[in-house]
């Protein structure tokens, strides 16, 4: 049987990316003004992670209590939300496009370890939110997860594997329940306009082409 022993257990390999000091500097400034629920300005929080290299949007929306790990390892898009206590455990990189909503206390975690070696080796892989996807409260998306466009995690799933674009998931690990309809009411009304000049049109054919 398997025996873990974590006194051998070796990440040497792995670089964040900046030295030590840049990252104590980010540590402070994360817990001061990230992680307080007294910092509710997100243009404040927007400017920080653009100064210590984050790639940002515009209409980014940062709740209070969020905390990210390395912002130099983030991108995030135009008119983004995110939420309450949200967790960016940005080990690897993050990208989170256009118009997504993390809600909260959700994570995005990009490390995980190897639990078949003893040494308990640690594991990175990249996430990416494609434009229009919604990660429901408390849902964790796991490390080398692409979520598709405007796909949605449910409140409280796992998502393990990819994302097809506009399904919704729900469960540990999560699975497809149903797929995202537009309820775009012009185009619901257009539809119906439409509808209804063809049954005026008399049987001649033409309205099977209208």
């Amino acid at each position: 049987m398997l025996k873990t022993v974590l006194d051998q257990y070796d990440n040497s390999w792995y670089h964040p990316g900046k030295s030590s000091l840049y990252q104590l500097l980010w540590y402070a400034v994360n817990s001061l003004v990230f992680q307080s629920a007294l910092f509710p300005v997100s243009r404040l929080k927007v400017l920080l992670l653009r100064m210590f290299g984050a790639r940002v949007g515009c209409g980014v929306t940062i709740k209070p209590s969020v905390n990210i790990k390395y912002p130099w390892r983030l991108s995030i898009g135009d008119h983004v939300w995110i939420g309450e206590k949200v967790w960016i455990d940005n080990l690897a990189d993050v990208q989170i496009r256009s118009s997504v909503c993390i809600s909260q206390g959700a994570m995005l975690l990009t490390g995980s370890h190897n639990y078949k070696q003893p040494t308990f080796d640690l594991i990175t892989g990249p996430i990416t939110l494609e434009d229009g996807v919604w990660v429901g409260a408390q849902a964790v998306v796991c490390p080398g997860v692409t979520c598709r466009s405007h796909s949605v995690l449910s409140v409280s799933s796992v998502a393990t594997s990819d994302l097809d674009a506009y399904k919704i998931y729900q469960g540990n690990p999560a699975l497809i329940k149903r797929t995202r309809i537009s309820t775009d009411f012009s185009s619901l009304e257009h539809t119906n306009k439409a509808m209804s000049i063809a049954q005026q049109v008399p049987d001649t054919g033409l309205a099977a082409h209208y």
